[in-house]
């Protein structure tokens, strides 16, 4: 099998890539890390030396592809399957385009930066960032909310590269953040759409052992 996929399975990131591969049933070999391990994360740096998840291995082509829509777009391209997720008409295409930009960028790291502060030590937390993380990310699931009223996916009917994105962050945001339906009831009818979708349900039954590592906040 020329598919590696190197990945933790409580990731957000390595679920978008990991939706993408079981939208259609693409062959491959995972290989989780444990970054806190010296040994694995000395080799999966030798991997890809800046030591972040996911990365995409192909043998048969000798390349290494970092980073989760780079990954997706890699899929798309080389390993085609039924389930187009970046469309062929080019217009549609840069609206999936947006969209993945949009979730990674104004969703994802936000709710990344939250919840990483957690595990910081006591004298290394940054009260200022993860208020303006929660601001920013308020506002952009206002808009996601808006604009979810009017459709079944992140952009328009067919799910796409854009979904794989907004899965595993809005789940997140979800569980450890804010409770999505208290005010954003189409971001929370969209979430729960997102989970039905067999192959982010396959990725969530994976990470189910890990799930009660992710840190909650301290009341």
């Amino acid at each position: 099998m020329s598919l590696t996929l190197y990945l933790h399975p409580l990731s957000s990131f390595c679920h978008k890539a990991l939706i993408a591969l079981y939208e259609n049933d693409r062959p491959f070999t995972p290989h989780n890390v444990d970054l806190s391990n010296a040994e694995q994360s000395s080799a999966f740096k030798q991997i890809w030396p800046v030591g972040k998840f996911p990365v995409l291995r192909d043998d048969a082509a000798g390349r290494v592809i970092p980073e989760s829509t780079s990954i997706i777009e890699y899929l798309a391209r080389h390993f085609p399957g039924s389930s187009k997720l970046i469309p062929d008409d080019a217009e549609a295409a840069l609206d999936v385009r947006a969209q993945d930009r949009f979730y990674d960028l104004n969703v994802h790291l936000m709710m990344q930066k939250i919840i990483g502060d957690r595990i910081r030590p006591a004298d290394s937390k940054d009260p200022y960032g993860v208020a303006y993380a929660r601001d920013k990310l308020r506002t952009a699931l206002a808009i996601v909310d808006k604009d979810m009223a009017e459709k079944t996916w992140a952009a328009g009917e067919t799910f796409s590269m854009a979904d794989c994105a907004a899965a595993p962050t809005l789940f997140y945001t979800d569980m450890v953040v804010m409770p999505l339906d208290v005010e954003f009831p189409n971001v929370a009818a969209y979430l729960e759409r997102l989970t039905k979708r067999p192959s982010y349900a396959r990725a969530l039954k994976e990470a189910e052992p890990y799930l009660h590592m992710v840190p909650r906040e301290k009341v």
